[in-house]
């Protein structure tokens, strides 16, 4: 303190140049021994480095590899990062050839991913010829499971096509001890609801409705039961959450409605039904079509 204030009283009779100095010398020498400086990861233990380098995601453990390019180009890093995003692969179970290390792999599932989302079959196509995905339904379904990469309009067109494939997806969920309500939405989560009664929409509830009850089997309910059940909510989530209808359906009403098709159901529980609906949201996210004001599900 002393000898800042010495340096201020040299600048008050003119000799402000070399306070400057003084100050610039003062601030770097602090700067130094304050500074906390990256360590070089080839000077550390390599588990630890390996560790540190897990956070980065695909881009930045690529700019990683220009300074530390043993370490970011680790094999457990890279193949980390592919089962983070695409949970499951045939090529995950198989024994990898010495050229096709997971940084390749990682390069070319995202290449795959990029083109499924424009058009699903050559992204499939894509897959099957880079010998990552078996060509077989229950593969495709696995895949599709596993991640959250693809484009839900695509995957829509490949299950229109392909019902073995959305046949599989919904037998590798597991409903047990899940309420109806939380047991379908779960579901529409990966398949995305049609905004219409289609025979695609009815094919979904029919193998979810014998899931469910495969996985639930204290439950007592046949899979007829569920499936009727199933289009009640999903009648009552569109009712809800639809702005263009002003007079919701009310709890009594629910419960009325559902009774006319399904006499011996407990009302208790189909309140449940509704109050789960009313207080968690809709069973799925239903897309209007442009021409459309109304969702029409009959």
């Amino acid at each position: 303190m002393g000898l800042l204030l010495s340096r201020l009283k040299q600048l008050e009779l003119g000799s402000g140049s070399n306070f400057d100095n003084f100050a610039n010398m003062e601030t770097n020498e602090n700067f130094e021994k304050t500074s906390i400086k990256f360590p070089d990861l080839e000077e550390i233990p390599t588990e630890l480095s390996l560790k540190i380098l897990k956070y980065l995601n695909a881009t930045d453990l690529c700019l990683a590899a220009c300074v530390w390019s043993s370490l970011a180009n680790d094999d457990t890093l890279w193949q980390g990062l592919c089962r983070s995003t695409w949970g499951y692969l045939t090529v995950y179970e198989k024994r990898l050839e010495a050229k096709k290390n997971f940084r390749r792999i990682f390069m070319l599932l995202d290449e795959a991913t990029l083109t499924f989302n424009v058009d699903w079959k050559k992204g499939l196509d894509y897959l099957f010829e880079k010998e990552l995905l078996e060509n077989n339904p229950m593969e495709i379904a696995k895949f599709i499971n596993s991640t959250q990469k693809l484009n839900s309009e695509q995957k829509k067109k490949l299950f229109n096509e392909n019902k073995q494939v959305l046949e599989n997806v919904i037998i590798l969920h597991n409903f047990e001890n899940q309420f109806l309500p939380t047991a379908l939405r779960k579901l529409f989560i990966k398949v995305e609801a049609h905004s219409e009664r289609t025979p695609n929409l009815s094919f979904l509830v029919e193998k979810f409705s014998k899931q469910f009850c495969s996985c639930n089997p204290q439950l007592g309910l046949n899979e007829d039961t569920v499936y009727i059940i199933c289009f009640s909510l999903i009648i009552l989530s569109v009712d809800l959450s639809n702005p263009a209808i002003k007079n919701k359906m009310s709890k009594r009403e629910f419960i009325k409605n559902t009774r006319n098709a399904l006499p011996d159901l407990n009302p208790d529980f189909t309140g449940h039904l509704y109050d789960n609906v009313y207080l968690n949201g809709s069973i799925a996210t239903f897309q209007r079509r442009k021409n459309e004001n109304l969702l029409a599900i009959q």
